[in-house]
């Protein structure tokens, strides 16, 4: 029953079932008391400051308004990171998530790419000359690479840097409509200069795509310089608060100098000197694909934390006749599509954690020379990349679904934490394309291992012998279910290179092979990286240091991560009868018990993320659960309320009444 006053009955209720204690959990999750102290002050100088709560909600504003609201906000909180010192990315990011959630910065690819950029692929005087101008904000730049008519296919940007070696210049040029830079964020109203990916011209030859620094605007009137035809693309799906935008350049010149040049170079003359590795200068991207995970999984985290908090408040339809109406969490049906969305979450936490951790150990790597880890590096990057976004997009378009009709209102907050992450399916790397990126190399994997060369450890598995059949007994072991995904991962990497020679010896070209192949070689990345996963959730289980009571719990959310995996493609793991019936059954029914066993702990496992409301901006995901008061609050802000007879009224709806029809134009 819910109240009006404090915190709802069976909100509490929830509360006081758990079998661990939130706070332990709280801790490992974000690895430690201290890091969980600093994250919620930081959470709290931002929600406290009233420059922050002074605009109008966001689901009320304009397309305009949320530009411009929100470049406001954070410039402001630009300025408040340096008066408070906050100079570690994860200290920005939690006062960012607090004081803008889901506001896409209108200056973030700005500190997330273009200063990145600099700093990784710009020489020393470079770094000199222009990282003082940015970090200033005299200097707002974006990172320009796609374009209207590519995108993913990188070496295929039509976008020309030709070299003069008379002036010392290179003279930049969209040749064609599909050349010009469309949709960098930050580019249609914001910057004024850019780093613009492009092909470097230099005597006659083409030396492949490289960075360039251009200035698009004046610096103090911000009017676009010569040459340069710059704008907002318009509204979109979402990300209202930012201004993707076109670039087309018509013999732009720009000094050798603005060339990056720590890896490649164009000496005075024209010659060119190659770079240690042509992927070298795909740094920035791969940061931002680590981030997408974290992102991801952030998104469905706090979509869990909505929609299990509301399915707990929630009450629907009788059980018994005349009975009280029940929570619709204790629907199975709810707990089958929930539950599993909320062992999700924590996995993708788990591999976005790995992944940031990964790309930073291999980048000081690359920075003391050795570059033998950067194949594993984008090959993990772009699968988890891809199968983040996919999962965790899919998981709160679901969260919506079991909210019922109110989760199709912004009161809920869930249509602006998707239309958020869904972005993530397409940029930076379309997914499809991420994986058979992925594909190409666990092809090349699979041919070290034909050859007898030895594999990094996290594909070692491939050499499993599939004559071998599952160890999967009652007990549903740890061990018995990544056995499971390996197995399965690993056939369908053999059964893809098998069709792919297969092709090969009908007389098909290895391209033809390969087009040939491209389903079944994204069924083997995914399930690659769903392996991948798996594994890294049960090695964190299993493995780290924690409280008993929170490690008993995770584990069971940790097994049904896997069992549901399996059970939802079960066609891939019988096609070799790796399972027998048997098996199978025992998992399915392993499935229904886990549903119930985590039950008792649902909200808790999402309070533990410790969001706070600010942050959330749910109506149906608050803390107290008061969500029907909520509701009705929200309901009453609305603009449309503010006037109890709108002028539409008189102009449209009256005379119609009379008899009296508008009459319109037919132009």
């Amino acid at each position: 029953m819910a109240t009006t006053t404090g915190v709802n009955s069976d909100l509490a209720k929830e509360r006081n079932k758990s079998t661990f204690d939130v706070e332990e959990l709280s801790n490992f999750i974000y690895r430690g008391p201290e890091k969980v102290k600093r994250r919620r002050y930081l959470h709290n100088l931002a929600t406290k400051d009233p420059f922050f709560r002074k605009f109008k909600p966001w689901a009320f504003q304009t397309r305009e308004e949320q530009y411009e609201i929100c470049l406001q906000k954070h410039l402001y909180i630009n300025k408040k990171c340096k008066e408070l010192n906050l100079t570690e990315p994860v200290d920005k990011f939690f006062y960012t998530e607090a004081a803008a959630p889901h506001e896409n910065s209108p200056i973030g690819l700005h500190t997330v790419m273009f200063i990145p950029t600099i700093e990784k692929q710009g020489t020393e005087e470079q770094k000199k000359r222009w990282l003082p101008l940015a970090e200033s904000l005299k200097m707002i730049g974006t990172y320009a690479q796609t374009e209207m008519g590519h995108g993913t296919f990188i070496r295929g940007l039509e976008t020309t840097a030709t070299y003069d070696p008379r002036t010392r210049e290179f003279i930049l040029n969209s040749p064609t409509i599909t050349s010009m830079k469309y949709w960098p964020g930050n580019l249609g109203k914001t910057t004024n200069h850019c780093l613009v990916m492009a092909q470097l011209y230099t005597q006659g030859k083409n030396c492949g795509i490289h960075m360039f620094m251009v200035q698009i605007r004046d610096l103090e009137t911000h009017m676009p310089l010569a040459g340069i035809e710059v704008g907002d693309i318009g509204p979109k799906f979402g990300y209202g608060t930012n201004d993707n935008g076109f670039l087309r350049l018509s013999n732009v010149r720009i000094p050798r100098e603005n060339m990056l040049m720590r890896y490649s170079k164009v000496l005075e003359d024209g010659t060119y000197v190659k770079p240690p590795n042509a992927k070298i200068a795909y740094g920035s991207m791969v940061l931002v694909r680590a981030a997408i995970v974290t992102d991801a999984a952030r998104a469905l985290a706090q979509a869990c934390v909505i929609s299990i908090r509301y399915s707990a408040v929630r009450r629907q339809t009788e059980v018994s006749p005349g009975g009280e109406e029940a929570q619709i969490i204790d629907y199975q049906t709810q707990q089958y599509r929930l539950f599993p969305l909320l062992a999700t979450s924590y996995a993708m936490y788990f591999a976005g954690r790995f992944m940031y951790d990964f790309y930073l150990k291999t980048t000081a790597e690359i920075e003391g020379g050795n570059l033998d880890s950067m194949p594993q590096l984008h090959a993990i990057s772009a699968g988890l990349k891809a199968f983040s976004s996919w999962m965790c997009s899919a998981g709160v378009e679901t969260c919506r679904l079991c909210c019922g009709g109110h989760g199709y209102s912004h009161a809920s907050g869930l249509p602006k934490i998707y239309i958020d992450v869904v972005p993530g399916c397409t940029y930076e790397g379309e997914n499809n394309v991420m994986m058979l990126q992925v594909a190409r190399f666990l092809m090349k994997m699979y041919g070290k291992l034909q050859n007898g060369e030895a594999l990094p450890t996290f594909m070692q598995y491939m050499s499993t012998d599939l004559n071998k059949k599952s160890c999967m007994t009652e007990e549903v072991a740890l061990n018995c279910l990544v056995m499971a995904y390996e197995h399965r991962a690993a056939r369908m990497i053999r059964d893809a290179a098998a069709s792919m020679e297969k092709l090969v010896q009908s007389g098909k070209s290895p391209v033809e092979a390969w087009n040939g192949s491209t389903v079944m070689l994204t069924w083997a990345a995914i399930a690659h990286c769903h392996a991948f996963v798996t594994k890294l959730f049960v090695e964190t289980v299993v493995k780290s240091r924690m409280d008993s009571k929170v490690q008993s719990a995770l584990t069971s959310l940790c097994k049904l991560y896997a069992v549901h995996g399996i059970v939802e493609n079960l066609g891939g793991f019988i096609q070799d009868q790796f399972f027998d019936s048997k098996q199978v059954k025992i998992l399915q029914k392993k499935l229904m018990q886990l549903l119930a066993e985590i039950r008792p702990n649902a909200v808790a496992f999402v309070d533990a993320f410790d969001y706070p409301d600010e942050v959330l901006q749910s109506c149906l995901g608050r803390y107290d659960g008061q969500v029907y008061q909520a509701l009705y609050d929200y309901a009453k802000s609305s603009p449309m309320n503010e006037k109890e007879v709108l002028d539409s009224y008189y102009k449209y709806i009256k005379p119609a009444q009379n008899g009296k029809y508008q009459q319109y134009s037919k132009l």
